[in-house]
This record gives structure tokens, C-alpha cells and sequence, in this order.
């Protein structure tokens, strides 16, 4: 199984539960399970940590090689069933448009391409003003789960040095 993360699972790592500065550990685990080819996280979600311009977006450029994976034509010959399943649901049009144009959209499609999982803090929400990750990945028939959920199914194991 390979995991795709989702912008907030960095941003909130590095905001709440694992600071940059006080649990290392976490980061990493991401670079050591990236080498061994199960996470990943995709180009569009490089470019909103880049946009953040802080310690996460340096350390993203430190250790991003091979972490982000290009949109290719292999990726963009999804892009179709994910716009079509969008459309089709009750979202207002400024939704479907907001959600064609954001990094959500993309996971979804490598996530088809590749058959992976992806990992986010969203939930499903049945609000017709935003498309969640969750909701798509139910129409499309992929899995989700949250960070959490990975790290203990994966074992990770987060240790105080000498312990």
C-alpha cells in the first residue's frame, strides 16, 4: 500500500502535533518511508507549502526529491473521471470550479492512477459549497484515511533517544 499525503497533513504536522523543532522523528520517518517507496505526496501540494515561505516550505525543498511526484499525461488522463464525477454531484458551480483548480483535484487523480491511499486531516462533509477529499474518494471508490491512522497501521514508532 502507498500513501498520498495532502497539504494539511505537512501543514498540521508542522503546526500542532509535530513541530518541526520538537519531533524530528516524524520527518524523518516521512523521508525514510519515501525512500522505501510508500509515501508520497504530489507537485501541487509542493507548490502550496512553497507559497508558505517558512520553515516547512525549506524544509520541503531540503527533502522534497522524490517526495512530490510530477503531474505527467500518464496523471492527466485521469483528470476526466474526476471532473465528471464532480460535476455530476449537487456542489454549487463556484465548488466544481474552486475544486478543479486546487491541489485536491490532482490527488484525486494520481491517487486513481496509482491506486493509492490518501492520507488527510479532512472529513466528509455533505455541504454543496466545498468538495472534500473524502467525499471524492467515496464517489471514486478510493481510500482515505487520516495521518494517524497511516502511522499506526504503518507501526511507526516516534522515540525518545536512550529510551
Amino acid at each position: 500500500m502507498t500513501y498520498l499525503l495532502d497539504a494539511n497533513v505537512f501543514i498540521q504536522a508542522k503546526n500542532l502535533h509535530y513541530g518541526l523543532d520538537f519531533c524530528p522523528a516524524f520527518w524523518d520517518w516521512l523521508v525514510e518511508k519515501n525512500a522505501a517507496g510508500l509515501v508520497f505526496s504530489i507537485d501541487k501540494v509542493a507548490d502550496e507549502l512553497a507559497a508558505g515561505a517558512d520553515e516547512l516550505a525549506d524544509w520541503m525543498r531540503r527533502h522534497g526529491d522524490g517526495l512530490f511526484r510530477k503531474t505527467d499525461s500518464h496523471i492527466a488522463s485521469h483528470f476526466s473521471r474526476v471532473s465528471i464525477w464532480a460535476t455530476g454531484q449537487n456542489y454549487e458551480p463556484a465548488a466544481v470550479n474552486t475544486f478543479l483548480q486546487v491541489a485536491d483535484f490532482y490527488l484525486i487523480a494520481h491517487a486513481l492512477a496509482g491506486e493509492h491511499v490518501i492520507v488527510t486531516h479532512e472529513v466528509p462533509a455533505n455541504s454543496p459549497r466545498r468538495i472534500k477529499i473524502p467525499n471524492v474518494c467515496a464517489g471514486l471508490g478510493l481510500r482515505f484515511m487520516t495521518p494517524f491512522a497511516m502511522l499506526r497501521l504503518e507501526r511507526a514508532r516516534f522515540v525518545l533517544e536512550g529510551a
